[in-house]
């Protein structure tokens, strides 16, 4: 119908990204989107290292790699219409052991069966061409890679939605929601709105405002903080692009890495540590309420049995910049304590299943007049206006 209500919680880069497509593709339809901050982008959006990924990690045929790289092309060219920073500066995926090199294959081959562009195999001296400061004795080049500021691409799309005659209603924290004849009632305390349908993009609270619309409980969101290092100004030139490890597979974290942002500036990371709030950006923040829930949840513990080595380590990182740094040092060796102060920190709504499983994929599910998007980590950023697009046609029924 030409003339539904609409209803999207939160206000986020996917959030935004579906409302706007809604609003583009059905002329008609009323766009409400509703979040407890006072602007948009404030979560993971807004602390996101404005890499643009050009699909090399993602297994064929799944979401990602489908929607990641689809996306890749409309962001570029949004931003270049509206004269949004896009800068296609590449990236290495670096091998610094033998032992990496079967690896590096491996994702060599993923990324070419998703059409990476122009992506090619390098030498220790190729490396030095386009690195010289970096380390490694073989790496992936990916030159199309990009950066960008994602805060500003969604202040963009609130703006669409608002000129297109949509809302984003802000300082609206969701605490109800109820399935009433014909429709779905969300309530902010006292204050209530009546939509057709209700699609939920509510990043670290996915699962906590899916299970308010009666979704499934699992997966639950489990929240990982990651801690950046920022690269002192006088050393920046040591950096022309971006810098990553090759990826442990069993893990959805890419290791710690060398982004330059489009300010000019350099972060070193990020980690991946359990953090004590959903949004725990700093290790002093405890919310008692999501510890209580992580606990009693059995999947945080099988979680915990299976990867708490790698947590070790990653905590230790976390208090000590001289840990933190020795990994970054094998890629850029010489970059030292004394060339990095601490910077700002992310957290990352991961999904995690009941036996433990760290899922990779995007997850969205569809029940009846509520759509939720349960997954949704990097390259959810690169991929939101795909990902809007894949929803769009779901909720209608386009597909």
């Amino acid at each position: 119908m030409a003339d539904e209500t609409i209803g999207i919680v939160g206000a986020g880069i996917v959030g935004l990204a579906t409302a706007r497509e809604i609003a583009l593709r059905r002329p008609g339809t009323r766009v409400l989107v509703l979040d407890k901050e006072h602007e948009v982008a404030v979560h993971q959006t807004g602390h996101n290292s404005g890499v643009v990924h050009a699909g090399i990690y993602y297994a064929p045929g799944s979401l990602k790699a489908d929607l990641c790289v689809r996306g890749v092309s409309l962001l570029r060219e949004y931003c270049r219409e509206r004269g949004l920073p896009y800068e296609e500066i590449g990236k290495l995926v670096v091998a610094v052991r033998e032992d990496e090199l079967d690896r590096m294959e491996s994702l060599y081959r993923r990324a070419r069966n998703n059409h990476v562009p122009d992506l090619r195999k390098i030498s220790r001296e190729e490396i030095k061409e386009i690195e010289p400061n970096a380390g490694g004795i073989a790496a992936l080049h990916s030159p199309r890679t990009a950066i960008t500021d994602y805060k500003a691409v969604a202040r963009a799309f609130a703006r669409d939605i608002e000129t297109s005659g949509g809302e984003v209603r802000l300082g609206f924290p969701v605490t109800s929601i109820t399935h009433v004849p014909g429709g779905i009632e969300v309530a902010s305390g006292q204050d209530r709105v009546r939509v057709d349908r209700l699609i939920l993009c509510a990043g670290l609270h996915s699962d906590s405002v899916a299970r308010l619309a009666q979704d499934r409980r699992e997966p639950r969101i489990i929240p990982f903080r990651g801690e950046y290092m920022l690269l002192r100004p006088e050393k920046t030139d040591l950096v022309r692009g971006l810098i990553y490890p090759v990826p442990d597979p069993r893990y959805p974290f890419l290791g710690v890495h060398f982004t330059p942002r489009v300010d000019g500036s350099v972060e070193v990371g990020p980690n991946a540590v359990l953090a004590l709030a959903r949004e725990g950006y700093t290790r002093g923040r405890v919310s008692p309420r999501d510890l209580i829930g992580l606990a009693g949840y059995p999947g945080s513990w099988k979680m915990a049995a299976r990867h708490w080595r790698t947590g070790i380590r990653e905590y230790r990182g976390s208090f000590s910049t001289a840990a933190f740094m020795k990994d970054a040092g094998r890629y850029v060796p010489g970059v030292g304590v004394g060339d990095v102060v601490r910077g700002g920190a992310g957290v990352r709504a991961q999904a995690l299943d009941q036996d433990g499983t760290l899922l990779d994929d995007f997850r969205i599910h569809q029940a009846g007049r509520v759509t939720a998007v349960r997954n949704a980590p990097s390259p959810a950023a690169t991929a939101s206006m795909a990902i809007a697009g894949h929803i769009v046609d779901a909720v209608f029924g386009e597909a």
